[in-house]
């Protein structure tokens, strides 16, 4: 297992299978997403939302409103800054601020907010029911990988806090997934599309951009998916599927 800060580690042993269909019978490469696939996340970013937008409430802004202003600063933050509690703090500044206009932040208010995402760096990984012994059962027949996105010493304190990383052939933590993303992993790591799956919660980062690259997709939807990440999934037969809960994968693969 190797365990790669940024991107992927160069000199990483290549691991090559011959193009298999869906099903026990033969091995496949299983890139696995990580937040709200193995373990929960978003729920603490709604946590903290709903604490914000109660906050916001009581001077008489209404709810919807205010999360359709947060929705927007969360996307353009996502796309200039990357992800993470930093930049979600950010966007929760800016968000008050927008809201406060003309009036500046106290000191006060901003270690409110600080205080407010202390959570994200400090709780305790939890690992949603029963991945723990789908990847142990599914690494005895197939090479697995994790792909994450997210600010690397973020995700690798998640990481270790998990106990999963020894289930990992490599581990790969990312800015961004897009179709280029699993291309060049796929290439970089020596993998054969064909034979390769991308296995996640979300449609925009882990079923949509895998399917573009010319990987398998499977989606294990997650009830606190960030909105952002919602898209429709196209109708590509065999190549995308729907599989809940994901212990259900092991009828799979």
């Amino acid at each position: 297992m190797v365990t790669v800060p940024a991107r992927w580690s160069a000199d990483a042993p290549p691991h090559t299978r011959s193009a298999q269909r869906p099903g026990r019978r033969g091995a496949v490469n299983l890139i696995f997403d990580a937040d709200d696939t193995l373990w929960e996340n978003n729920v603490l970013f709604e946590s903290i939302i709903e604490a914000f937008i109660d906050a916001m409430a009581r001077h008489g802004r209404d709810r919807s409103g205010i999360r359709a202003v947060l929705d927007a600063i969360e996307r353009a933050n996502s796309h200039a800054h990357g992800y993470g509690s930093a930049v979600f703090e950010r966007s929760l500044a800016e968000c008050m601020e927008r809201l406060r206009e003309p009036y500046p932040l106290t000191g006060d208010e901003r270690a409110w907010i600080t205080g407010l995402c202390r959570v994200l760096r400090e709780e305790p990984v939890e690992l949603l029911p029963g991945v723990p012994q789908t990847l142990r059962s599914l690494a005895l027949r197939h090479r697995l990988y994790l792909c994450t996105k997210g600010e690397p010493g973020e995700q690798q304190r998640k990481i270790d806090s998990s106990g999963l990383a020894g289930f990992f052939a490599e581990i790969v933590i990312v800015r961004e997934k897009g179709a280029d993303t699993y291309r060049d992993l796929v290439k970089t790591l020596g993998l054969d599309a064909g034979s390769t799956w991308m296995i996640g919660n979300s449609p925009r980062s882990d079923v949509l951009p895998a399917l573009e690259a010319g990987l398998g997709a499977v989606l294990v939807p997650h009830p606190m998916t960030w909105s952002l990440e919602h898209a429709p999934l196209p109708d590509t037969g065999g190549r995308c599927m729907r599989v809940s809960p994901i212990t259900a994968l092991l009828d799979h693969f």
